[in-house]
């Protein structure tokens, strides 16, 4: 009988899940799909700060916007977790901030980037509490990319 072979999103979400680190988990993915989740709209006026648990903290542009997404709670958390593919937001706060331009695609070549060390410590307190070295070092290999591909379009939409 043939076995049958799981995606690898599948594998790391079972293993991370085994050591403790769902939420991080799903925390990195409800902050890196948020434009796609929400629409580039909403995405120009409010942007996630953090998640703790299945809370996620919004900072919002301007107190129009904190209205506006005020009444848009429950279509927001139905958009994000049908992104995703569970629940893995329950409540959204909105805090009044500075929200930084989301990034457009870029068309320009690659170019050779490094992390700054606010990003690599961002990237460990994500990968800090796998104990398996090997498990914890691919994880960081993943997300290293997906942050050097972040700023690769930031820098050529610049």
């Amino acid at each position: 009988m043939a076995k049958k072979i799981d995606k690898l999103s599948m594998t790391l979400g079972r293993v991370l899940k085994a050591c403790g680190m769902e939420g991080r988990l799903s925390e990195y993915r409800v902050l890196g799909q948020w434009e796609k989740a929400v629409g580039a709209v909403i995405a120009r006026h409010a942007q996630p700060q953090s998640m703790h648990g299945k809370k996620l903290t919004l900072l919002v542009d301007s107190p129009a916007w904190m209205q506006q997404l005020s009444l848009l709670k429950p279509e927001l958390l139905g958009k994000i977790n049908r992104n995703l593919g569970w629940e893995a937001v329950q409540s959204i706060t909105l805090k009044l901030g500075e929200v930084a331009s989301p990034s457009k695609p870029a068309e320009a070549p690659l170019v050779p980037m490094d992390l700054d060390p606010t990003e690599r410590a961002e990237i460990e307190t994500y990968v800090q509490e796998l104990r398996d070295p090997d498990t914890r070092e691919a994880i960081r290999r993943v997300i290293e990319k997906d942050f050097i591909s972040k700023k690769r379009k930031t820098k050529n939409n610049s």
